[in-house]
């Protein structure tokens, strides 16, 4: 097993000549990668069942489990991911602007690529795929830091990438896996300021704060996902239900699933006891407000540390609010700057929460699940990035490439 140094320090070799490979020859590694996926499946989907043997052992909830697992449609969905990551445009060598200066000079800003990046992230193995054709793209070398729960099927994706990419001809170090994943190494990797070049966690809370704290690595923070959905005076009950139901429960363990339903007081009586029924079928408890009680009152009371609290889980909370000011204003005080939506049919209500919720990505009329490199266009994702530099939201290619000022002379002298 490698230490986190040695890591490093390859994959800082690695970059050079990565760093100049060609869109095709780049496209062309994307391709055997996604195929390997293929032909490989059944190497990695017994690599995660010893993964999921574990985790039940655990006592690992349902929701986390899911996040886990991986089958035969979900590791065509990573190749795919791959695939779709060729089509796309290659943003590394693009020349943003030019402009000439009186002195003759002609200075630009080109695309390059960050470097080596750094993922730190918890129990999803897709992840694993997902970063390393976005780093291989845009011609960054990662090293992968995935959670315990998941080092089988880490080490089995990464050892069939890293296959596929010495087919290629790209230096197969551009994508390593920490196989350490213990705590002190986390931390090691957090300071390796020598070899690499910005850190992006992606995980619970318990995550992103460690990283925050420890790290002397430049860090994009993708944050955690406390997400709203508000349901104003003016709405279809039937569009707000199906929303809240989509946003809760297909994939309730994900950061862009909703935590949090408010609803207005003037629909209250009415809609709280048909959003309720829905939720109670799909196994989902509400926990709710003095109000929200008081018209359904079995239900399990929330408390403070409920309204700022990411369940990941079938659990959501649920609070009347007396118009859209005071729902933004809540949203803005326990929020987490990642997905907020509003279902109405008031304009003047969905351009006021649209312009005064202070998140990543703000819906009217939709399901906070779209926040999604692939849902946005961008192919995959690296994270969703909750902070407002370098990045914001899904984070697509372009997020991962910096600039690089380029200076065109004929002699010029200062």
């Amino acid at each position: 097993m490698l230490s986190i140094y040695e890591l490093g320090k390859r994959a800082k070799e690695a970059w050079y000549d990565l760093a100049i490979a060609s869109t095709t020859e780049k496209n062309n590694a994307l391709e055997l990668m996604s195929k390997a996926l293929i032909n490989n499946t059944d190497e990695i989907l017994k690599a995660n069942q010893k993964d999921l043997e574990i985790a039940v052992e655990k006592g690992t909830s349902k929701a986390m489990l899911d996040r886990l697992s991986l089958n035969k449609e979900r590791i065509e969905a990573m190749a795919k991911g791959l695939r779709d990551l060729i089509a796309l445009e290659d943003p590394i060598g693009e020349v943003i602007e030019m402009w000439k200066r009186p002195n003759g000079l002609q200075i630009g800003k080109q695309r390059v690529p960050m470097g080596v990046v750094g993922i730190i992230y918890e129990a999803r193995p897709n992840v694993t795929c997902d970063a390393a054709g976005l780093c291989l793209k845009t011609g960054n070398v990662v090293i992968l830091r995935g959670g315990s729960e998941a080092i089988n099927s880490n080490k089995a994706i990464v050892k069939v990438l890293s296959n596929a990419l010495k087919e290629s001809g790209l230096p197969e170090d551009s994508i390593q896996l920490v196989e350490d994943t213990s705590r002190e190494t986390a931390t090691k990797m957090m300071q390796l300021n020598e070899y690499i070049d910005v850190l992006i966690p992606r995980g619970g809370a318990g995550l992103i704060q460690a990283v925050v704290k420890n790290a002397t690595v430049p860090v994009i923070e993708t944050g955690i996902g406390n997400c709203h959905i508000y349901v104003d005076e003016d709405c279809d009950f039937d569009m707000a239900r199906d929303i809240i139901i989509n946003a809760k429960t297909s994939r309730p363990a994900v950061c862009n699933a909703v935590e949090k339903m408010i609803i207005n007081e003037k629909v209250a009586d009415k809609f709280l006891p048909i959003i309720i029924e829905a939720l109670r079928k799909k196994d989902v408890e509400v926990r709710g407000d003095e109000k929200v009680k008081a018209i359904v009152n079995d239900i399990k009371g929330a408390t403070e540390e409920d309204w700022s609290k990411e369940y990941l889980d079938y659990i959501i909370g649920a609070k009347i609010v007396k118009d859209v000011d005071e729902a933004i204003s809540h949203i803005n005080k326990y929020g987490s700057g990642h997905s907020e939506a509003i279902v109405t049919n008031s304009y003047k209500n969905s351009q006021r929460f649209l312009n005064k919720v202070n998140a990543a990505a703000v819906y009217i009329n939709a399901s906070t699940r779209f926040t999604d490199g692939g849902e946005f266009g961008f192919g995959a994702e690296i994270g969703i990035s909750t902070q407002k530099l370098h990045a914001r939201g899904p984070m697509g290619l372009k997020e991962l490439t910096t600039i690089k000022y380029i200076i065109y002379g004929n002699g010029q002298i200062r």
